[in-house]
């Protein structure tokens, strides 16, 4: 590298320190987990606590709207949808599959992630990708986009099936083709002639494989939620084990990247050694710590680990610029790692597990709670809360294994576990306030909004439960959605969003009300 490109790199990651630039409008949800902190959580008001999602017609995948309460309204999906919904200046951007395609050009398995307009539904655009031809070693078969888009300004960032970090125009083609300018090309994959590029496409503005450009082995899936920063991305690169989970065949690939959001040029990428302590795949999402002392970027392991890292990388021996770690603490209670003098294996039952939620920041600590692949069961947990400096806070091992994320306010945490619990505990000191039974595996995040928390499980129930200290059954309501609920609630200027495998609710309370 030469030093002109090293001093760009080292100051254009500097920029990494400033406040993000987010210019939509207060109500909305631009990002994963809300904004950088990841706190499932919206100061919004006016969310329906009671609807009802409606009928389908005859033996239709169609819902009669006329059949439904509290719903604005309703749009297809895919029959895969696990991508969670972000909201922007008057847009809706969703991950599914190609199930239920819009456009007669895409047949078959392919990914995509559809804009729709956030007043109506109606269909804006859709960025369609074809699979890997890798199936389930590391692009699953029919899971579409799993990624939660991240929208700052006119741009869309995210990852998608074939391990890229992409880029987009949030006007698709409307406004011109601009930036990368082979789209066609890349619609129809490599070795296929070019498809015919429509204004109903994406308009990619850039493109960064992570493949090539960091020698990652993604694992079933790739699946992160891009953090923006100032200036920068973080990403994880959902590097992972074999097929067989023998051997991970890139051990030494980076598990995070730091990426020029304006380029998609890699700026710095992690040497902590993460890619060769990898339980399974390194699926959680990177959160941001930012107090008036210390901005960290947060990281869920794939080893079980939380670490730290700072926003001015480091250079390393060869001259390329390495992010620092500012601190790791091990999520896992040594006991789930060796029990009786004998080391714990990851398919225990007993055993240690990675984390796949994304950590969340809350009034200056950090939160963490570790889980595996669902198809690995259920097993024990361990919730932990750090301060600015990794020093463990408290923890609470009454939790399973999850893979949610979580939400806090008032002083409350609420967190879920694989199990179907919902639990409320107090955010400083881990004390128990109450713990709830869904009775149905849960994949996604809980949502706090309007004094709710909204968690919905695999048999297709949203749970809302009074978002207080004190625990009251009779004040708890399901919601039968109709389909299975892997995608987590978001709420959006005055509306809540529901993904269901199969479609997408708008829930909002009558005007007047």
């Amino acid at each position: 590298m030469s030093n002109p490109l090293r001093s760009f790199l080292f100051a254009a990651a500097v920029l990494c320190g400033g406040a993000s630039t987010l210019a939509q409008d207060a109500g909305d949800w631009p990002m994963w987990g809300h904004d950088e902190t990841r706190n499932m959580a919206s100061d919004i008001t006016g969310i329906p606590g009671e609807f009802v999602a409606g009928k389908f017609i005859g033996v239709t995948d169609e819902i009669d709207i006329k059949t439904s309460k509290n719903v604005k309204w309703i749009a297809k999906l895919g029959s895969q949808s696990y991508g969670n919904p972000t909201v922007s200046d008057g847009r809706i951007y969703v991950g599914t599959n190609n199930d239920s395609p819009r456009d007669e050009r895409f047949k078959g398995d392919r990914c995509v992630v559809y804009c729709l307009d956030e007043d109506t539904g109606d269909y804006i655009w859709e960025l369609n990708v074809p699979k890997l031809g890798t199936g389930k070693v590391s692009d699953w078969e029919y899971l579409g986009i799993c990624s939660s888009p991240s929208v700052e300004g006119d741009r869309v960032y995210l990852v998608t099936n074939r391990c890229e970090l992409i880029c987009l125009d949030t006007n698709g083609m409307a406004n011109g083709n601009d930036g990368y300018q082979d789209e066609g090309q890349y619609m129809a994959g490599p070795g296929n002639d070019p498809m015919e590029v429509k204004p109903n496409d994406a308009d990619i503005i850039w493109v960064m494989n992570m493949i090539d450009e960091c020698g990652v082995f993604p694992h079933n899936i790739t699946t992160s939620s891009v953090l923006i920063a100032g200036d920068v991305l973080w990403v994880t690169t959902s590097n992972g084990v074999d097929y067989g989970h023998v051997e991970t065949p890139a051990p030494n690939a980076p598990s995070l990247i730091m990426v020029d959001k304006k380029t998609g040029e890699l700026l710095a990428e992690e040497a902590s050694g993460l890619s060769s302590r990898i339980f399974h795949s390194n699926w959680s999402s990177p959160a941001y710590l930012r107090t008036d002392d210390t901005q960290l970027c947060i990281f869920g392991g794939p080893d079980g680990v939380c670490y730290a890292f700072t926003p001015n990388p480091t250079e390393g021996e060869d001259g390329w610029p390495l992010l620092e770690e500012a601190w790791r603490y091990d999520c896992n209670p040594p006991e789930y790692r060796v029990k009786d003098g004998k080391t714990m294996t990851y398919t225990h039952r007993d055993g240690p597990s990675e984390i796949l939620g994304t950590p969340m920041t809350y009034d200056g600590l950090v939160y963490a709670v570790i889980g595996q692949d669902p198809e690995h069961g259920e097993g024990i947990g361990n919730l932990t809360c750090m301060d600015p400096t990794g020093k463990e806070v408290w923890s609470y091992r009454k939790i399973n294994r999850s893979l949610s994320s979580l939400a806090a306010g008032d002083g409350m945490l609420f967190a879920a576990d694989f199990s179907g619990f919902v639990y409320c505990l107090d955010a400083k000191t881990g004390k128990e306030h109450w713990v709830h039974d869904t009775k149905g595996h849960i994949w996604c995040s809980p949502l706090l909004v309007d004094g709710k928390i909204f968690i919905g499980n695999e048999d297709g129930y949203m749970t809302i439960l009074p978002a207080t200290s004190s625990y009251d059954e009779d004040s708890v309501v399901e919601v039968d959605m109709v389909s299975p609920i892997y995608s987590s609630a978001i709420a959006a200027n005055g509306v809540l969003y529901i993904a269901t495998h199969t479609h997408l609710f708008a829930i909002e309370a009558p005007k007047g009300e």
